[in-house]
């Protein structure tokens, strides 16, 4: 095959760092939030003064970040050939047209 058949696709959305990178974040926001609203000094005396919502929160968003910055600046490319268009897996059973 000459590389001038050949199209370039990234995986974009579906790529599944992507999915990682946005739960994460999800997950960050919210122990962030709950660290930074619900530290209280009962909470604070069990950790030994660690808030430990508001460190796992920020360890989240930090990774969230990485991930995301990983997918966009090395995406996933799919190369396609005009011939895996054309194949689609239905077939006609022999002896049929």
């Amino acid at each position: 095959m000459s590389k001038s058949n050949e199209l370039t696709k990234t995986a974009g959305a579906f790529d599944i760092r992507n999915f990682i990178g946005v739960l994460l974040g999800i997950f960050g926001i919210i122990l962030t939030i709950a660290g930074i609203v619900g530290f209280t000094p009962d909470e604070a005396e069990r950790t030994g003064g660690i808030d430990a919502n508001l460190w796992t929160g920020i360890g989240l968003i930090i990774a969230a970040a990485v991930f995301l910055i990983w997918a966009k600046l090395r995406p996933i490319r799919i190369i396609e050939t005009p011939d895996d268009d054309a194949d689609t897996g239905t077939e006609a059973a022999p002896g049929t047209n």
